[in-house]
């Protein structure tokens, strides 16, 4: 479940703990944004990383630092973008296609260098008219019926790997990104969970492949990274019920009036199930990142450009309960925060995992 409640006046950290080491500056010595990035230190040689919309050259409703191959954003935007975190991260990165499914992969069977970032299995696209349909429940599209793929794709929800200094990542922009390791025998894996991904057993089919491994469930660690809250996530009554049949205790009456479901809490709980009980909160961290960002101008300007809330950064961070939630925190991008602005597009963060030995 979601932690709440995110306090904008707590103590500051060092900035250096907030972002990533790397942002020294806004811009690189060639006059390129750098990606504004949150690292979690999961276990000792193993880090997570989350992307925010801040340290990119997309534009428009994909400003700043989109990710996402297939929302119609321009192509050499998203590759400059990966690249840029790629170098930030010193590693390559490994994108599947995403299609919230229950499948999760072994990626070092698959993984190659295909592109200067690392391996892109996602189906990034050339041209994409794709637009949101307003109606759908899930709230992170991943577009996997879109047309003109280009290049290999691989349709997967998880990945597991035993490679040092490769960054496995997920996208999101509302569904929940899990990132699990065995520091012990030097196991990482990603999990994109959606409500429907959750519902096909994401979770236990990554964890499974984890101990295909060899990873041990004693020493499995696991965070849950941003997403929308209990509170936002409205699917309706029928779609609620189900999910309740399936977890327990997971239906909630948003702040919109009607029924909505929390997917961190049945995220936590397939979790449990799956034989995985350490857990290790990301929302400190992000807690801090929001603070030291709330009077960053970009920030600031985003807000008063994307029609998705107040103008006034200050505004949308007084709203903020849950710093974790993309609908509420403006430092994330959200599907449903940008279909209630009739926006037709947003862009795609990465969570990502990485170990180092």
């Amino acid at each position: 479940m979601q932690e709440s409640s995110f306090n904008p006046h707590a103590e500051s950290i060092a900035s250096a703990q907030i972002l990533d080491d790397t942002r020294i500056d806004d811009h690189d010595s060639a006059g390129n944004p750098i990606p504004v990035t949150i690292p979690i230190d999961l276990a000792p040689s193993v880090r997570v990383t989350y992307t925010t919309r801040l340290g990119g050259i997309s534009t428009g409703s994909f400003a700043q630092l989109n990710l996402g191959g297939k929302g119609g954003d321009e192509p050499h935007h998203v590759l400059a973008n990966r690249r840029a975190l790629s170098q930030s991260l010193h590693a390559p990165l490994s994108l599947v296609s995403q299609v919230h499914s229950g499948h999760a992969i072994d990626i070092d069977d698959v993984w190659e260098s295909n592109a200067d970032f690392g391996f892109d299995a996602s189906g990034t696209t050339a041209h994409d008219t794709t637009v949101h349909d307003t109606t759908a429940h899930d709230s992170d599209l991943d577009d996997s019926s879109v047309q003109g793929i280009e290049g290999s794709v691989i349709d997967a929800d998880g990945q597991v790997s035993e490679h040092s200094d490769v960054a496995l990542g997920m996208f999101a922009a509302d569904c929940l990104p899990v990132l699990l390791a065995d520091p012990d025998r030097h196991i990482i894996a990603a999990a994109h969970c959606g409500r429907k991904g959750l519902q096909r057993g994401i979770i236990a089919a990554t964890v499974a492949k984890m101990l295909e491994h060899g990873a041990q469930l004693d020493n499995i660690v696991a965070t849950l990274g941003p997403c929308i809250c209990g509170d936002c996530y409205e699917v309706g009554d029928q779609i609620a019920a189900d999910f309740d049949t399936q977890f327990l205790g997971t239906a909630t009456q948003t702040r919109f009036g009607g029924k909505g479901i929390d997917i961190a809490k049945a995220a936590t709980m397939a979790l449990h199930d799956a034989g995985v009980v350490r857990l290790i909160s990301s929302m400190p961290r992000v807690n801090a990142a929001t603070q030291y960002l709330e009077h960053d101008q970009e920030l600031d300007d985003l807000c008063s450009q994307d029609g998705e809330g107040p103008a006034s950064l200050a505004q949308r961070i007084a709203s903020i309960r849950h710093s974790l939630c993309t609908l509420e925190n403006p430092l994330w991008f959200s599907h449903r925060r940008s279909t209630l602005a009739h926006n037709s597009h947003e862009g795609r963060m990465l969570a990502l995992i990485s170990q180092h030995w």
